[in-house]
């Protein structure tokens, strides 16, 4: 969700909890935002090759009026960039090289509500 309630380093806390759950762990949302959420990591992890690939799959299923759910925790560790935020590429995109996780979690964060 959106970061207006608590800091960004409480949800950096939270997801590092959920990064602790084993890879298969199935993962239900409760809303169909998988490919404005695709479309939007792309512009934040533009070199992820498992990214692109998820992305394309997800136009798919959108195009033919398929969920997209579930997922599994491995496969958003891999293709979600909240849960990316330590990725050396992720950083040099955002030219946060340096910057703590939880600001460059919330700089994507930023990102998204303005996507």
């Amino acid at each position: 969700g959106r970061l207006f309630e608590r800091p960004a380093a409480d949800m950096w806390h939270s997801f590092q909890k959920l990064m602790a759950l084993p890879d298969d762990t199935k993962v239900y949302f409760g809303h169909e935002y998988t490919l404005a959420n695709a479309r939007f990591a792309l512009t934040v992890d533009p070199d992820n090759a498992v990214l692109s690939e998820r992305a394309a799959r997800v136009e798919k299923a959108r195009q033919a009026n398929e969920f997209t759910i579930p997922t599994t925790i491995g496969l958003e560790k891999q293709t979600n960039p909240y849960m990316r935020v330590v990725d050396a590429g992720i950083r040099r995109h955002l030219g946060l090289e340096t910057a703590s996780d939880a600001d460059v979690f919330a700089e994507i964060r930023t990102r998204k509500d303005n996507f």
